[in-house]
């Protein structure tokens, strides 16, 4: 068995619901979204997959970018935020998830 193979399975599955839902706490940059994701390194969202999964999500309306520019002038950054649909796209992803986590959950069982 190729348990990397599957565990990167897992981690396509969930990535926009992971992205969508860091940006319920406030708008991220690509790079901020990375970091917030590097504290969860069992997920293991690399920025060769972020950033074209921001770019899908905003070419769908679940985000918005903006690009920003420092105070004190040099290179800007895009900062991302939810739109409406993102907001109610993750509502769904979200029940879909629960459900999905317990009944999982109880074909699995806990081996502890």
């Amino acid at each position: 068995m190729d348990l990397e193979a599957w565990k990167s399975q897992l981690r396509k599955g969930t990535a926009e619901l992971a992205v969508l839902a860091l940006l319920t706490r406030g708008e991220r940059s690509g790079i901020g979204l990375l970091d917030a994701l590097a504290e969860a390194p069992e997920i293991g969202l690399s920025e060769g997959s972020v950033y074209p999964l921001l770019n899908r999500l905003e070419r769908e309306g679940r985000i918005a970018g903006q690009w920003r520019t420092p105070k004190t002038g040099g290179r800007g950054q895009k900062v991302y935020a939810l739109t409406a649909d993102g907001r109610r796209a993750l509502a769904r992803m979200r029940a879909a998830w629960t459900g999905f986590k317990d009944q999982l959950s109880t074909i699995v069982g806990d081996d502890r």
